[in-house]
């Protein structure tokens, strides 16, 4: 796994790393070493200004690779999931690059029924194909290539599908939408207008790959702080803001207060289980404490899970879990294909928010109260040398004082009330750091001294 081959999709800078030429070749590769040349793929893509010309490349590859296509283009990513799952494809590509800068591009690929397909899984083969046809070993192309058709009603057919989830009742609500120039700028005025109860107060909707406003990445506390403003000044019931390609979202209270993806997690969890009874529930292991504990008292079985989407997939189908939730705002749903959708989260936002009500008056932030038990420090990430040795020396260090160690997904260390996690990112040359305690006080005590341990540069901007 090298260049713009990650652990769970294919990304890269266009003109660089990335360009027609090469989505050319991986078109070829996916056909060959992931889709077997078998039919239907779908393909789709964002408003990223190259994504038109990277979809058509890979098209022509994945046609020449004995596949045929149906191009259902302007997609958000679960829209590609659905449209997978709608017209029975053996496998999907999405081009985007989700949350990254407007200098980017890539593909995230899907098998039937919208299962992932990463690195351990696919994305291998093809690296190893695009690298034989850089050496001239290049296979001659399907006689004849494979088809291409473009249907209508895509999105319309998306909303229809996402229509039944949506809880019926008049009662009105308000939000805040920050579509950051991406993707949910797409579907969410005719998905708005579906709904006469709802009013949506928009913010930045016209989509526009160079992202003139913000970075299309809700987790980054200066990305929310439009959507935060508006919220107040708007006087809306919360906030929700996407991420580029809308797979991924955050919220904020009534306040315009960010809500930490967890703790929705959490809230969304005893929804869940109240409407549907007993089920696993998944969480990731930077979480905070409170979401087991949450999931637990609301009758679920809460399971810990490893970071990233093709793993929490993975373990939602093998629990056979309703939902689970992400700390960087991506939710899982059984009933979305075991996939994350900003939208399907939103509208049980939508669904738990408007029941609340019906007792009396129950803002958001009254709501959430009950989950901030304890103090996080949001995820940290550091540049070091070696990062297998930082990692050793911090497990022989707590190993030491006897304290809890788990090796699930990078290294867990939990001592009394506190822990931490500490893993090695999977996209980026960086060591991730997510630690809480019970205070404040307690949690910036331990911070400085597994910082020190540590003892690498803070990467700011990330």
């Amino acid at each position: 796994m090298s260049g713009i081959f990650k652990a769970y999709d294919i990304r890269g800078l266009v003109g660089k790393d990335l360009n027609a030429a090469r989505a050319y070749w991986i078109g070829r590769g996916l056909a060959a070493g992931v889709f077997g040349g078998h039919s239907p793929i779908v393909v789709s893509r964002d408003m990223r200004t190259h994504s038109p010309e990277l979809s058509a490349a890979l098209i022509e590859g994945l046609c020449d690779g004995a596949c045929t296509v149906i191009d259902v283009g302007l997609a958000a990513t679960p829209m590609n999931y659905w449209a997978n799952a709608h017209f029975g494809a053996v496998g999907s590509v999405q081009v985007t690059a989700s949350h990254n800068g407007p200098e980017y591009n890539g593909f995230k690929v899907s098998g039937p029924g919208a299962t992932p397909r990463d690195f351990a899984s696919g994305l291998d083969k093809v690296e190893t194909f695009e690298l034989r046809a850089e050496a001239g070993e290049m296979p001659p192309s399907a006689t004849p290539p494979g088809t291409v058709s473009r249907p209508d009603g895509v999105l319309e057919g998306y909303l229809d599908f996402m229509a039944p989830i949506v809880a019926p009742g008049a009662r009105r609500v308000k939000i805040a939408v920050d579509a950051a120039n991406g993707m949910a700028g797409f579907f969410m005025a005719p998905f708005a207008a579906r709904l006469p109860w709802l009013e949506v107060v928009p913010l930045y909707f016209e989509l526009d790959g160079t992202f003139p406003n913000h970075e299309a990445d809700p987790l980054k506390a200066e990305n929310l702080r439009d959507v935060q403003k508006l919220t107040r000044e708007a006087d809306c019931d919360f906030g929700v803001a996407f991420d580029g390609d809308a797979d991924r979202c955050m919220f904020v209270d009534e306040q315009g207060q960010a809500v930490s993806s967890d703790l929705i997690t959490a809230l969304i969890a005893a929804d869940v289980l109240k409407q549907h009874g007993a089920s696993p529930i998944l969480y990731d292991l930077r979480s905070s404490q409170i979401v087991p504990e949450w999931i637990e008292a609301h009758g679920g079985e809460a399971v810990r899970g490893r970071v990233g989407h093709s793993f929490m997939k993975r373990l939602l189908v093998e629990k056979n879990a309703r939902f689970g939730g992400e700390l960087s705002g991506h939710y899982y749903f059984a009933d979305c294909f075991n996939t994350d959708s900003g939208l399907r989260a939103l509208v049980q936002m939508l669904n738990l928010w408007r029941a609340a009500q019906e007792n009396g008056p129950a803002p958001l932030s009254q709501l959430v109260a009950p989950l901030r038990k304890y103090s996080a420090t949001g995820e940290i990430n550091f540049r070091v040398a070696d990062v297998r040795d930082v990692l050793s020396k911090i497990e022989a260090h707590f190993a030491a004082r006897g304290a809890w160690l788990d090796h699930l997904d990078g290294l867990t260390v939990k001592e009394g009330d506190w822990w931490f996690n500490l893993r090695a990112s999977n996209t980026e040359p960086l060591l991730r750091l997510n630690l809480e305690a019970r205070t404040p006080q307690e949690r910036d005590a331990h911070l400085e001294e597994v910082t020190s341990l540590i003892g690498g540069e803070i990467a700011r901007g990330h």
